[in-house]
């Protein structure tokens, strides 16, 4: 083992560029703690144990993953606890919040850093397996004095990741001892217990979070298939990719020849895009079928064995071949309940000539779905979205109805057909319909009883055909009450009403965020990843200008991104305030903020910045 003054010589040494035979992941380590961090490997720290309130905090939003987890924490402490070892899991701003250790070297474990509550993010910490771990996403081996800070040259420290379904970083394994042997290959055997429980942690994770998917296991050997795979996929019932064990899924994409791929970029996708099989194959994978006929091919070739195991539980029938979405309207939610049921009727009015009214905030999405249930209907023609709010009152006539060559002052000498006739044998979406003035609402109450328009100045009317679509996030009965809005339009439009949730509301919210940001780095030609600090403050935030104060944040933050990664400081500023704290006024005062999201847990969670069971446990206690 060096002695600290060497140890700190070396470091400097490599600060200046000097060539060391270290471990490439300490080298970078290393490098990150002098160049971006400043610290100073001539000051020890000691192991910081975060406060008591802030521990309570961290093991409180980490409470499911450590519930999931228990059962491979414990098999893995009772296969290294003889020697010595110490386990750790760390959530992912590296505080520890789960903690196996022999209780009679407490005080040595907690001046060590090696206890519950102990933080070893990077910056904090300098080079260590945890740190190293979060920053890098690949498994480490941190041995003495590949530490950065002198006070835990004396530790070995083994850690491997542990990811969610969607690809994120959520945790660290780690397992330390106070003293070991002086050679670095003798935690060879520990990277490999510790990196083996965080593939069953991810496992566990994918099985509890998708109870109502299939979850096809792959392994390239038939013979811990059932029991240990190499990766896992859920598959939702039309057969599209939800999530995914990582770790595993990353040695097979390599396989494949798929290198470069995240877990996102796979999330959506149908199963026949990566293998040559479809949802209607798996029941032919399922458990008792014999191995050789539980083979895969991958789109590449590569043979793999699987393993099929059906959705648990199923909260909803599963909905006949005839009667399953279209691809336009199946492409707007991801599991939000409120989207499915408006997604459901509109596929049955898609394939009817009925009149639709589309209701909901402004920017909530009304003319994604109006164009979806155009794309959905088979019919063809074009899609005219006109804006009602947007066209001054002079020019909304002319623009909606077209004019006669000539027809007055300015005109163009060859007229134009107007938006309406544009849209004729298509889709007419008149958004915002509650601010179309009064003068022109009973002309287009004629378009729609004689499928016929007049353009202005023209002494004949046009045929036209056409389906008309509307929305408004205004109340447009309240406006016939009030006679801002004609009583026979409102009723020739509103024959059918769709009512999209905020923002705010949906379920699904962190699955659009990826969407979005997915959308806005395809027209860049370039790919951007949300760090978890960012994805928080982004779910926290309350939407008030839904999908378009959403997209507009992303832009701002693609702008300001370095290396691809969206950090805190990339967002506007007004997304960074504090969150608001669960309503301490009493029962009554979290019964109304419940109310005031729909009743929707996950919707008050992102408002108030908090985890969902810490709601769910206030929403028992009230029983």
């Amino acid at each position: 083992m060096a002695s600290t003054l060497s140890h700190i010589r070396e470091i400097e040494r490599v600060g200046m560029g000097v060539v060391s035979p270290r471990d490439a992941p300490v080298i970078k380590s290393w490098l990150r703690c002098l160049n971006d961090y400043k610290l100073d490997p001539a000051i020890a720290q000691e192991a910081y144990i975060v406060p008591e309130p802030k521990l309570r905090e961290h093991r409180e939003q980490a409470e499911e993953l450590i519930r999931i987890g228990r059962s491979g924490l414990e098999g893995l402490f009772n296969q290294v606890a003889g020697q010595n070892y110490v386990l750790l899991l760390s959530d992912a701003r590296g505080v520890t919040v789960d903690f196996m250790g022999d209780p009679t070297f407490d005080n040595q474990l907690r001046k060590a850093g090696l206890y519950l509550g102990s933080e070893w993010s990077e910056n904090r910490a300098g080079t260590c397996a945890v740190g190293a771990c979060i920053v890098s996403g690949e498994p480490v081996i941190i041995h003495q004095d590949d530490h950065f800070d002198a006070s835990h040259i004396g530790l070995t420290c083994t850690a491997a990741p542990v990811f969610d379904t969607l690809g994120d970083l959520t945790a660290v394994l780690d397992i330390s001892q106070l003293r070991s042997p002086t050679v670095k290959a003798s935690q060879q055997l520990a990277l490999h217990l510790v990196s083996a429980t965080a593939r069953r942690i991810e496992l566990a994770n994918l099985m509890t979070r998708t109870r109502n998917d299939w979850v096809l296991r792959l392994a390239r050997s038939p013979e811990f298939l059932d029991v240990d795979p190499d990766a896992a996929i859920a598959l939702d019932g039309s057969g599209r990719i939800t999530g995914m064990t990582h770790g595993g899924f990353g040695a097979l994409a390599r396989a494949m020849n798929m290198r470069g791929l995240s877990t996102r970029d796979f999330l959506g996708l149908p199963i026949s895009q990566v293998f040559d099989m479809d949802i209607d194959d798996l029941p032919r994978f399922m458990r008792g079928r014999p191995n050789g006929e539980r083979l895969l091919r991958a789109r590449n070739g590569l043979v793999l064995f699987a393993s099929a195991i059906a959705p648990a539980v199923s909260l909803r029938k599963p909905l006949p071949p005839e009667t399953r979405l279209p691809r336009a309207l199946r492409d707007l939610s991801n599991g939000d309940a409120a989207m499915e049921r408006v997604q459901a009727r509109a596929a049955k009015f898609s394939a009817r000539d009925i009149p639709i009214l589309i209701q909901g905030e402004t920017g909530s999405g009304k003319e994604f779905l109006a164009r979806a249930i155009h794309d959905s209907c088979g019919g063809g023609g074009n899609f005219v979205a006109v804006n009602c709010a947007a066209i001054p009152e002079h020019l909304i006539e002319s623009e909606l109805f077209g004019y006669a060559p000539g027809a007055f002052t300015g005109a163009s000498q060859k007229g134009k057909r107007g938006l309406i006739e544009e849209a004729s044998g298509g889709t007419l979406f008149l958004d915002e319909i509650g601010d179309m003035p009064l003068s022109l609402q009973s002309r287009l109450l004629r378009v729609l009883s004689e499928n016929e328009v007049q353009p202005v100045g023209a002494l004949k009317a046009r045929p036209v055909r056409l389906r008309v679509l509307s929305a408004s996030h205004r109340d447009l009965a309240e406006l016939v009450k009030e006679g801002h809005f004609r009583q026979d339009l409102y009723y020739r439009l509103n024959a059918a009403t769709l009512s999209l949730p905020p923002l705010r509301a949906r379920t699904d919210l962190d699955w659009l965020i990826d969407q979005i940001l997915a959308r806005i780095g395809t027209e860049a030609g370039e790919s951007y990843r949300l760090d978890v600090a960012a994805r928080a403050a982004l779910c926290a935030h309350d939407w008030p200008g839904n999908f378009r104060e959403l997209s507009n944040a992303l832009r701002v933050a693609v702008a300001l991104a370095e290396g691809g990664v969206i950090g805190p400081d990339c967002l506007p500023d007004h997304l960074l305030t504090a969150p608001a704290a669960l309503p301490a006024g009493g029962d009554d005062d979290l019964r109304r903020a419940l109310g005031e999201c729909g009743d929707n847990v996950s919707a008050l969670a992102r408002k108030l910045g908090v985890n969902r069971s810490t709601i769910h446990r206030r929403l028992k206690r009230l029983n």
